[in-house]
């Protein structure tokens, strides 16, 4: 771990790929920043995500900003020198309906607007992208200049370029709470000690929402439980990341694939999931669809503090990596569909099995957010297990905010303040 520092410009709080990418872009503008991370680079959810970079499929109001952050993929590897994984290989989404055929048709609408290279595919075409023989799907769309990457090496070659250009990282070293006088930030309490600074930005994924309620910051934001296999080695079939019924998958760089299933996760009933439950209900009626369950951790939870001070042992220092277990069945139930949907692939053998806590908001869209009675704080969160491709554009988006205090791509709909000034909260389903 680097040298404990007294002060420094900006605090970013959290090491996943959003925290990681705002460091050292703000590092890049020759910031003094420093990076806070309650337990290690890339532990929890930017590691353990599918590791998809897409256009395609984004909520309308997100589409800038993603076209920004491939943008930044694209040249990453060569401008941080290092190996994340990237390939440009295209988003295939499979219609099996009528109904889905129908969707995809109306978000290319959205995309013909910012001429993105979308376009709607032939079954023959499906087929034929996915090296499949007589498969009777209704067609698909296909982005063809969106790409993937390894999450498990993303995040923390960024760090290490963060570091490279003076930056400071501090690992097992969980941020307790901010100090302020007057309205504004001042510092920045850790388990180790203060840190003075000017602006905070808390990018602490899950966490962010539990972390920020202490500062009287409280907004709807619940946590997810999505399970993930990955493959040993097996026939390439196409480069595309695919999304097909029941099942979805990217190639690796180790040759095998990445197995998942969007609308397989679980939604754990908790004191803040009951309190903020009305504003998810739209959500629970669409695509995202997790399962409802009920179990110990409503009363972990129950009993958790909801107020502590900077001389407290907090629950960061308590929980250093949130490793939830997988849910067997549902993967079961994804390798053999995707076995049935692309029996090309061969027998399947799995490498390894995980799960990770995605933090989703009503709207399913981002917070890239000062706040309003805080100078100097800002929240970057809210990713609705989209938030890994988006993690470039984050890193641009929230340094532009907090140096300039504005960015280049339109930040009104990614507001904190849209949960309590009475706007109409707008679910777009992917």
């Amino acid at each position: 771990m680097s040298a404990f520092p007294k002060k420094t410009e900006v605090v970013v709080i959290g090491a996943g790929i959003a925290g990681t990418m705002t460091a050292y872009q703000l590092a890049k503008r020759g910031v003094p920043v420093v990076l806070c991370e309650k337990g290690r680079v890339a532990g929890e959810q930017s590691s353990r995500n599918w590791g998809w970079v897409r256009k395609q499929g984004r909520d309308p109001r997100e589409i800038p900003a993603i076209i920004e952050s491939l943008r930044i993929w694209e040249g990453l590897e060569k401008e941080i020198e290092a190996d994340v994984g990237w390939q440009k290989g295209g988003t295939l989404y499979i219609a099996k309906t009528d109904e889905d055929l129908a969707y995809f048709e109306h978000w290319l609408g959205f995309a013909r607007d910012y001429q993105l290279d979308s376009r709607m595919l032939s079954p023959e075409e499906v087929d034929q992208q996915t090296g499949s023989e007589g498969r009777k799907w209704k067609g698909g769309i296909f982005t063809p200049s969106d790409g993937r990457a390894e999450p498990a090496k993303a995040a923390p070659a960024v760090a290490k370029a963060f570091e490279r250009l003076g930056g400071t990282v501090l690992t097992e070293c969980a941020v307790r709470t901010v100090e302020s006088a007057a309205g504004k930030v001042t510092g920045v309490v850790t388990e180790k000690g203060t840190i003075a600074c000017q602006a905070v930005v808390c990018a602490a994924g899950a966490w962010t929402s539990y972390f920020s309620s202490n500062l009287g910051h409280t907004f709807p934001q619940l946590k997810v439980r999505a399970s993930v296999l990955r493959t040993k080695p097996a026939p390439l079939i196409t480069q595309s990341s695919v999304s097909s019924p029941g099942a979805s998958l990217r190639r690796r760089q180790d040759g095998g694939y990445t197995l998942a299933r969007s609308g397989g996760s679980f939604f754990q009933l908790v004191p803040d999931a009951v309190k903020h439950f009305p504003s998810y209900i739209p959500a629970l009626k669409t695509s995202m669809r997790p399962k409802l369950r009920f179990g110990a951790e409503f009363f972990k939870e129950l009993v958790r503090p909801r107020r502590w001070n900077g001389d407290q042992v907090t629950e960061f220092e308590k929980n250093r990596v949130l490793d939830p277990t997988p849910d067997p069945g549902t993967l079961r139930e994804v390798l053999a569909q995707a076995q049935e949907n692309f029996p090309q692939l061969g027998p399947l053998e799995v490498a390894e099995t995980w799960a990770g806590m995605i933090e989703v908001t009503p709207d399913a869209i981002p917070i890239w957010s000062g706040v309003d009675d805080l100078e100097g704080f800002y929240i970057a969160t809210g990713f609705s297990g989209h938030g890994f491709g988006m993690g470039a554009a984050t890193g641009l988006l929230m340094s532009e905010l907090v140096m300039d205090g504005r960015a280049r791509v339109d930040l009104s709909p990614f507001r904190l303040s849209r949960f309590t000034d009475g706007s109409k909260l707008e679910l777009n389903a992917r």
